[in-house]
């Protein structure tokens, strides 16, 4: 059972959120939260395997709150980031807190729970709507990469770059095997030692370090 708290200041939505997401089966919210502020202390207490998070919520906000859960000193905490709010500032600040998803609430049940699943499994998720806009960006912002990035990069094998790459198109594992005409457990496999190299928690995080790095699809 994938055990979730949801932070959002709206008490329908958290209901909502409850209702869609246990009737999968495989789900329960075990605790709500209305702030950051909520978020963090419950997730610290419950230890669930997602932290469903809105960015803008009273007092402590929802990027800070995933900084503090990301960085928590008794091991991460997986957040997915569920907003209504697509602005590149918000979603490069969820990124950069460390968020393992970032969903739109206009989505659907179905993504709603893949990305639960996903993010819980510890591969991490990102809307397909804003995916090349925020990556794109990201190429813009991009620093030159260091020694020690040029050293990494150089360990990867033509198949992990390869992954890599896919991944910043914001592929699936079975979308990226049918591309690369192999299977999908092949993906996972060259994907886990793609993610160990690099230093990346998980896919969304991988992608991050590509597009900073000059490593992306381009």
């Amino acid at each position: 059972m994938i055990r979730v708290v949801v932070a959002d200041d709206q008490a329908i939505v958290r209901a909502g959120f409850t209702v869609i997401v246990e009737a999968a089966g495989d789900i329960q919210v075990v605790g709500e939260a209305k702030d950051g502020y909520e978020a963090v202390e419950l997730a610290r207490a419950l230890r669930p395997d997602v932290v469903c998070m809105d960015i803008r919520m009273p007092g402590r906000d929802g990027i800070e709150a995933t900084r503090l859960l990301s960085s928590d000193e008794e091991g991460h905490i997986p957040v997915l980031v569920v907003t209504t709010f697509d602005l590149d500032d918000y979603v490069f600040g969820a990124l950069e807190a460390g968020a393992a998803g970032f969903l739109l609430k206009g989505a659907d049940e179905e993504a709603l729970v893949g990305a639960i699943r996903s993010v819980a499994a510890g591969e991490g998720t990102l809307d397909q709507k804003i995916t090349r806009r925020v990556l794109s960006e990201f190429a813009g912002r991009r620093s030159s990469p260091d020694r020690s990035t040029d050293a990494v990069a150089e360990s990867l094998t033509p198949r992990e770059l390869d992954i890599l790459r896919l991944l910043s198109e914001g592929l699936s594992n079975q979308e990226m095997a049918a591309r690369l005409f192999i299977e999908a457990s092949t993906v996972k496999y060259h994907l886990a030692g793609l993610l160990a190299k690099i230093g990346a928690r998980d896919r969304l995080q991988a992608v991050v370090w590509a597009f900073r790095n000059g490593l992306d699809a381009g």
